[in-house]
């Protein structure tokens, strides 16, 4: 079971990274870079590190921000203002980069 579900996850992070603009998703990720880092390595120890992390999670972490069923106050604001598709861009930038 736990290898089926990795390697769905794999399916659903290519996916996403095949259809994502990344271009799109590092001008959208702009914002994050406060408390994310210029190059997805965060600037404080506080926060993570978003560099080559898994897009299909990174995705599911922001609608959850963004739903409340994850609750962070400045996550949910940052996320408010993102569709579907500059969720997905986003995530898709992250995870091209190198941890």
């Amino acid at each position: 079971m736990k290898k089926t579900l990795m390697i769905l996850a794999l399916m659903i992070s290519f996916n996403i990274a095949m259809a994502a603009d990344i271009e799109a998703g590092k001008a959208k990720a702009a914002p994050c870079a406060g408390c994310h880092g210029a190059d997805g390595i965060a600037t404080k120890a506080d926060y993570p590190n978003l560099a080559g992390q898994n897009a299909a999670y990174l995705v599911t972490a922001m609608k959850a921000y963004k739903d409340g069923s994850r609750n962070h106050a400045v996550m949910k604001a940052m996320v408010s203002g993102l569709g579907d598709a500059d969720m997905e861009n986003v995530a898709a930038y992250y995870e091209s980069l190198k941890k």
